[in-house]
């Protein structure tokens, strides 16, 4: 049985650690290694997406890092209460054209007793931004420990 520590339920500080690990993990653009914080048979609507499995999570992520290119996101903790955690996020990325978006969205999430995602609900909005609009400049891959929270950012 797989166990993905910290296991609900949570507090403050076990809601921040596995915000960060989400963030961290998509920050990879590996899909394979964020869908390791799914349960197999885990359920999320995605905007207007629906995606059943783990599996099909694999197949989504890898769709959507083709699109979403130099893609940088910072997640912030907004609630939490017992296995579910609400977090708001933005990120950054271009298309194919070089041109730049910024996102942003809320997700709700529900976990198993192993610390797996099985339920994620997540409403997002894409934001044309110009390129000299961008914040988030980090190298690609994990955002480092002194940057910025998404909060400081006004978004």
């Amino acid at each position: 049985m797989t166990i993905k520590t910290p296991v609900p339920p949570f507090t403050r500080e076990t809601t921040r650690e596995k915000v960060r690990l989400a963030e961290d993990a998509w920050n990879s653009r590996d899909p394979e290694r964020v869908s390791k914080a799914y349960s197999v048979d885990t359920h999320w609507r995605n905007r207007a997406e629906f995606v059943d499995g783990r599996e099909a999570v694999i197949g989504f992520l890898q769709r959507k890092w083709l699109r979403e290119l130099d893609y940088r996101l910072i997640k912030e903790p907004w609630a939490f209460d017992g296995n579910r955690i609400a977090v708001r996020f933005a990120y950054e990325w271009h298309d194919d054209s070089g041109n730049w978006y910024r996102s942003f969205g809320n997700e709700n999430w529900e976990f198993n007793e192993q610390g797996l995602m099985i339920i994620r609900h997540a409403c997002i909005n894409d934001c044309p931004i110009k390129a000299e609009e961008r914040a988030f400049f980090w190298p690609l891959g994990r955002r480092p420990d002194d940057h910025h929270e998404l909060s400081s950012f006004g978004f």
